[in-house]
């Protein structure tokens, strides 16, 4: 694919999602909640991992 139409493809993202599903931006609380939820299914949720020898 062409850059030029690989970059009209990404100027489009994100604009078939209605403003009150974007609220990342308006709502913090939301925002850290998400952020803390990936962090989790990350293995980064305060989880150590210890190797057994």
């Amino acid at each position: 694919m062409n850059p030029e139409r690989r970059r009209e493809i990404a100027r489009k993202g994100g604009a078939s999602v209605p403003s009150e599903k974007r609220s990342f931006a308006k709502d913090r609380d939301l925002a850290a909640q998400a952020g803390r939820k990936g962090g989790e299914a990350s293995r980064g949720g305060g989880r150590t991992r210890t190797r057994e020898d």
